[in-house]
């Protein structure tokens, strides 16, 4: 099956659809795959977490060539296109970016990412997006949210029909118009944030981001540039 120009490759069950993708990376001859499963049993977040894979939600993996010099811009086409996606099918929705790369529904978490480098200039974008159920909030950096949960009905697969269209558009567009874009989506700009880097916190006005898709957060009178790390726009939970 094609969407988009993507193949896709459907699983029952996988460990995690990324590796999966890593595996077809290494034979995929130019192609553009979409690796997607109805399980997960070892789904990856950021920064080395588990993500709660729960039955119907949607769990994918993008493969596709690009530069890593701009992996910032394909950052921002993949949460603009999960943006675009719950607007399509809720176009009243509360939903904004959530630096560096989740989505918020009404101000929790309903979509994750993670990028990682593949054989030669291949990329790896893999994504969960919580239609039918949320995780456990208590269990969370911050609070979450599902699809149905907000009383947005659509299934996971209907989802990602509407999904890899906008985000094949996106990658086409201007960089500069798309990092308006995403800046016009995002929460928290020009607000007091704070950022979380493993132990150490910063304090700060989160300016933007620039071109690299790093954020500018305004300490004082000096601009620190963020290349990872956890924002909250209220006090920082522990744990």
């Amino acid at each position: 099956m094609m969407i988009a120009g993507f193949e896709i490759v459907q699983f029952a069950e996988v460990g995690s659809t990324n590796d999966v993708a890593a595996e077809y990376a290494a034979d995929v001859a130019g192609k553009r795959l979409v690796i997607t499963a109805k399980r997960q049993t070892a789904g990856r977040g950021r920064r080395g977490r588990k993500w709660q894979s729960q039955e119907g939600n949607l769990f994918f993996s993008i493969l596709i060539e690009f530069p890593l010099k701009e992996l910032g811009m394909l950052i921002m086409a993949a949460t603009l296109g999960l943006v675009e996606t719950i607007r399509f099918f809720a176009p009243e929705s509360n939903v904004r970016i959530k630096w560096p790369n989740d989505v918020l529904l009404n101000n929790a978490k309903v979509s994750g990412m993670l990028l990682e480098k593949a054989t030669g200039e291949y990329m790896i974008i893999g994504i969960g997006v919580n239609v039918e159920q949320s995780p456990n909030s208590a269990e969370m950096l911050y609070p979450t949210t599902s699809l149905r949960e907000a009383g947005i009905e659509v299934n996971a697969e209907d989802f990602l029909r509407q999904y890899l269209p906008a985000f094949a558009k996106n990658i086409k567009r201007d960089a500069t118009e798309l990092r308006l874009d995403w800046l016009q989506n995002a929460k928290g700009i020009g607000e007091k944030i704070t950022v979380r880097q493993n132990d150490k916190e910063q304090k700060g006005i989160f300016e933007g981001i620039d071109e690299n898709a790093d954020l500018i957060l305004q300490i004082g009178d000096k601009k620190q540039k963020i290349l990872a790390g956890d924002v909250f726009y209220t006090e920082v939970k522990n744990g």
